[in-house]
């Protein structure tokens, strides 16, 4: 079973609105451990909205962000997984090449469509 790597702001944060309700009842379909990713600083947690989520948050502040491959190097290694161990979804499409760099399977989700059915799908096909 997977780890399911979800992206934080813009995907499960809805900017101005809080956690994104049917994206959370989706991903409570699925036992697997879920963990947030951000590259939020201590500031920004609090304006984003990113505190008292429904899963553990990681983020390194910056450095790097997730659009380096590093990102996804130093998380891996922090959990003690294997690119194998987890999939991914993300808005941000560089962030996404950037751990598909690594053979992490990862999916670009359009923040603007947010579309659950195809989420559902690379879910259902890859978790």
């Amino acid at each position: 079973m997977k780890t399911i790597l979800v992206d934080a702001y813009n995907t499960l944060v809805i900017p101005g609105q809080g956690v994104f309700a049917d994206l959370h009842k989706l991903l409570e379909q699925y036992p697997n451990k879920k963990i947030i990713l951000t590259n939020a600083n201590d500031e920004e947690m609090v304006e984003l909205g990113l505190t008292n989520l429904p899963y553990e948050v990681f983020t390194l502040k910056h450095n790097p962000d997730k659009t380096d491959p590093e990102y996804f190097k130093t998380m891996l290694k922090h959990f003690n997984l294997q690119a194998e161990d987890v999939i991914y979804f993300e808005h941000n499409e560089d962030a996404v090449k950037s751990a598909e760099s690594l053979d992490i399977t990862a999916s670009h989700y359009d923040k603007d469509k947010r579309d659950l059915v195809a989420l559902k799908k690379f879910l259902d096909e890859n978790a």
